[in-house]
């Protein structure tokens, strides 16, 4: 017997009956075409995905958590400078001294030098020296000689500016009970001088005047004046100074005239 092949444009039919005995309808396979496939899956993946976003919208806020701190009272900075007078008192001493004023210090029995080295560090830097004997030596060599007076009392505060002037004598010397002055030339009389150094004689008369020395036990030349005392002198003691030379004879301080 033959069979009719089915012509274009005609679906193909299958006479498979029916495995499981159910409906027609249910047993019949339906072709859907691969793109129609993808279509659905991609239906399926944005409706799970809108799904979600509904819920992350709809879903409750976070509670925001607020805290409380209690602030501390601040102390007063009037009662904190009440607390302390004593450092105020003490800053105000010490802005004193670094003001340029200080205690001067006890000089009298140090070297020289060392003396001078104390002033300086102390804010004293105008420093000079002068021979208590009253020869009128001058102090070439500081730490040969040692402080015998000074002319701002130790403990007196002082302005850094002041002129420290220290009274000394030779390290083998005895400091004098008080320094000796050489005498003036006043109201233009000649002053005794006999005993003083030939320097110091010097040193009290005019710039101007024409001096002769002469060893009084000799003939010896006088060169370092203040090792010399005088002897005698011309004009004599209260002679009017009108200009005139004036002759001294001298002999070594060791020496006697």
């Amino acid at each position: 017997m033959s069979h009719q092949q089915p012509g274009w444009g005609q679906q193909p039919y299958t006479s498979e009956p029916p495995r499981n005995g159910g409906p027609k309808w249910a047993q019949k396979r339906v072709a859907i075409p691969a793109g129609a496939g993808l279509f659905v899956v991609g239906l399926m993946v944005g409706a799970a995905g809108s799904g979600d976003a509904e819920i992350t919208a709809t879903s409750k806020p976070v509670p925001t958590v607020t805290k409380t701190v209690t602030a501390q009272p601040v102390e007063p900075a009037e009662d904190k400078a009440d607390d302390k007078p004593a450092e105020a008192e003490k800053s105000g001493e010490s802005k004193k001294e670094t003001d340029g004023e200080q205690k001067v210090p006890d000089f009298v029995g140090m070297g020289l030098q060392s003396a001078q080295d104390t002033a300086q560090e102390k804010g004293f830097h105008s420093l000079k020296s002068h021979d208590s004997t009253g020869r009128n030596r001058f102090q070439a060599f500081d730490r040969n000689w040692k402080v015998c007076s000074q002319n701002v009392k130790a403990g007196r505060p002082a302005p850094t500016d002041t002129t420290l002037d220290f009274g000394a004598v030779k390290l083998e010397e005895k400091c004098p009970a008080s320094d000796a002055q050489v005498p003036e030339a006043a109201g233009g009389k000649m002053p005794d001088l006999a005993g003083e150094s030939v320097k110091a004689a010097r040193s009290v008369l005019d710039s101007g005047t024409s001096i002769t020395v002469t060893d009084a036990a000799g003939s010896r030349m006088v060169l370092l004046e203040s090792n010399w005392k005088v002897c005698t002198q011309s004009p004599s003691p209260g002679a009017a100074l009108n200009g005139q030379p004036v002759e001294f004879t001298a002999v070594k301080f060791e020496e006697s005239c």
